[in-house]
Parts: structure tokens; sequence; C-alpha cells
């Protein structure tokens, strides 16, 4: 078989390491990849631009499977080129990936189905929103609703803060044009989980369980990034809370998706917020998530590829998918300054040292040497009998590592 990942960070590196363990893939193209997927044996970087040249190479190279880590790529409908053109892709049509594309537009399913979320309204004009802030309560969680890179959800814990964020987002356009229509809604205290699932749009199943680290700074203060850790599975998503997560969430959501005929077979990360009251969804993604999928996939003891074909094929079977009994955690390497200004083309060294997984996000070769190329530069992903040993074997891993000015949070996995 001839795979296709489109995508270029760590999430796509995790993502052809477990592929390529099939015994029948021949050959992964990674469009645009990075250094540091390259060195895998079966993996080719592949240079295109944009979707019509991404389906001109599947064509061409009689590609078996894509597979999609760009949510702009999906909102933009390439599963859709890929269907007419009777190729195999594992992704959301352009009308389902609105569910990820529109906060708005989710927001509205799940309060049309019954997804138990937080109370909020939409608003396209700057004013309004403002004049809202005046009459409710606070703090608020303020969001771009279109694709922000995961950047895009302020909390306010004032009117101040609200009035700032809703100039930010809507005025002065910090998120492009994500930021015409925003979701302000009712915040909510609790611990978060992120459940990764897959789906044919007749089911939908879950895999492990994991917990995110969003924020810049240790103990989750400072600025939104788009992941600076994450650990699997999370230990506060007990049988109780997952089968109020399959009640809740999961049969809603899945009433959705048939009454609204979105037929595709894909991935559903559900982003959800755990308190006395309950859980409750924060968000779709309608694809893999980063960091989440470099801390779930070393944890499966299936074959992935196995699983994707088996979706596309109508032959899914939840019993098949097995898991190690063990833990994993990721801890994110990240150039100083991120996610705001940050330098590149440091040189990297260390990572031959470590025994434990490196998955390259922003990362390049220049003169045979790695060099730094993006916020988040790399991931150590480590694994062990328990969440205690794995963060112990993690941070062990990423000491050996160095670049100027790198920055990782050390409290990964930290548990209140």
């Amino acid at each position: 078989m001839k795979i296709l990942v489109v995508g270029s960070g760590g999430r796509e590196h995790a993502i052809c390491w477990k592929i390529q363990e099939n015994k029948n893939v021949e050959k992964i193209y990674c469009a645009p990849g990075n250094a540091g997927i390259e060195l895998l044996d079966k993996v080719e970087n592949i240079d295109l631009k944009g979707m019509d040249e991404i389906l001109e190479f599947a064509e061409k190279e009689k590609i078996d499977l894509t597979m999609v880590g760009s949510e702009e790529l999906l909102v933009a409908g390439i599963v859709d080129r890929f269907k007419e053109k009777g190729l195999k892709i594992f992704g959301p049509d352009s009308k389902a990936a609105l569910l990820e594309g529109s906060k708005a537009y989710a927001k509205e399913f799940m309060k049309k189905y019954g997804v138990k979320t937080a109370a909020y309204e939409i608003f396209t004009d700057a004013d309004k929103a403002k004049a809202y802030l005046e009459t409710i309560n606070f703090p608020v969680v303020i969001k771009a609703s279109g694709l922000a890179a995961g950047k895009g959800v302020l909390i306010c814990a004032n009117i101040k803060e609200g009035i700032e964020a809703v100039n930010d987002i809507m005025v002065d356009k910090k998120f492009n044009d994500a930021g015409n229509e925003v979701v302000i809604e009712e915040f909510l205290e609790g611990v978060e989980a992120s459940i990764l699932s897959i789906t044919d749009s007749k089911q939908i199943v879950s895999f492990i369980s994991a917990k995110d680290h969003k924020k810049i700074g240790e103990g989750d203060t400072g600025l939104n990034t788009g992941g600076m850790g994450v650990i699997a599975p999370n230990p506060y998503v007990t049988s109780e809370v997952y089968d109020q997560y399959l009640k809740d969430i999961v049969e809603p959501t899945l009433d959705g998706i048939k009454s609204e005929g979105l037929d595709f077979c894909g991935v559903i990360f559900f982003g959800l917020m755990i308190n006395s009251r309950g859980v409750y969804l924060l968000e779709y993604n309608m694809r893999m998530g980063d960091p989440e999928t470099q801390v779930v996939l070393p944890l499966l003891d299936s074959d992935f590829l196995d699983i994707l074909t088996d979706t596309l094929s109508g032959t899914l079977d939840e019993n098949k998918i097995k898991w190690k009994d063990q833990s994993a955690c990721c801890v994110v390497a990240a150039s100083g300054g991120y996610p705001e200004s940050y330098n590149k083309g440091y040189e990297i060294t260390g990572c031959e040292t470590v025994e434990d997984l490196v998955f390259m996000a922003g990362v390049k070769k220049e003169d045979e040497k790695f060099v730094t190329a993006g916020g988040r530069v790399l991931n150590v992903v480590a694994l062990g009998k328990d969440l205690d040993a794995a963060k112990k074997n993690a941070y062990n891993s990423i000491e050996k590592i160095k670049f100027d000015k790198m920055y990782y949070r050390r409290d990964i996995g930290k548990i209140n």
C-alpha cells in the first residue's frame, strides 16, 4: 500500500510512525512533512502546495489511502474532492468539518441535538457583543468562531478583559477572519479531557482518554498554545465519567450526524470539561489532536492502518481495538517566546541519545544539522507502567535534548 499523510507537525510524525508498522505498507508520503519525519524508514517528504497539487499527486501515484492533519484543508473540502475522484481518504467532508471550522455552527449543533455544553450566545457585531457583556456575570469564555490554530479562546475575568477580547478578535482581527463571529459562553470550572474517536457515521468508537496542557506557563498560566504536553490515559476519566460522556456527548452527537446526513469516515475529537455537574463538551475537532495523537498512538496495541481501512470498508469493530496496559507522557519542547514572537534556526542536539520517542514538529535540516523552524519544536514521548513512571521517563529524556532558548513545562501530568 501507498499512503499519503498531509501535514508537517508532531501529530503527522506520530501518524507516519504508527502506520509504517503495517507490513502491507510499501511507502508513506508526507506532505510537506519535516526533517524528523523523513528519518522513518518508509517515509518520503513531498513538497505539495495546496489542494490541487495534493489531489494530482494522489491520482498520479495511485495512493491507496490519504489522511489529512490540516483543519484548513478539511474545511476547504479536500475530502469532497478526493471522493469525487474515487480516491480513499480518511476525514470529514466539508459539511462535517464545519463542526470544527465554525464554533458557532458546532454550538448550534450541540443545542439542536441535546449535547451537554456550556450556555452561550453568538455575535457577528462587536458592539452588540460588548453590550451583552454588560449584562452577564464573569468569568466568561470568548472564542473566535473560525479556525485560529488553537489560540482563539480567551478566558475573561471581568468586563474590562471581555471588551479587550472582543476588540482583539472582532475589531483588530488578531485571528484574522476567524474573528468575524464570536461565541461568548459560560465559563466552566473543572478538569479537561480529550478523547479521540473514529466514526463511519453509523457508530462512534472512542480511543483511550488524554489530558492536554494548553497554557504556556506552569500551573496552567499564561497564554493558550497548541498544546505544551499531554498524558494518557486521563486519570480523571473514571468509568462513571466515561458512562456520562457516552450518554450526554457521544450518543446525541451520533444522532446529529445521522439526522444531518453527515456521511463520512474520519475522526471526531471531543474536548471535554468534567465537573460536579457532569461532563460537558467544549468543542469538536474533526481530525487527530496535537499533541494528543503523540500519546494515544504509542499506547495503541492494534494496527492503526487496519483500523482506518476497516472504518472505510464499513467493518469497524470496537472489540478489535486493543490498548497497552501502560501510561504515556508527552512533553513539548518549544522555542523561547512562543506562542508570541520567537527566533528560528537554532541547532538541535541530543535527539540521537534519547531512547524514548521523539516526534519532530517545527524542525528542518540545514547543513546536515537539525535546526528549529517553529514554535513547538519537538515532542518527547515516554511510556511507563503508570503515570509517574511515564513522566519520569519523559523528563529524563527531554533533558538530553538542547537548543538555544529551549522551553518546556516541568509540570506536565501533575494531578491536583
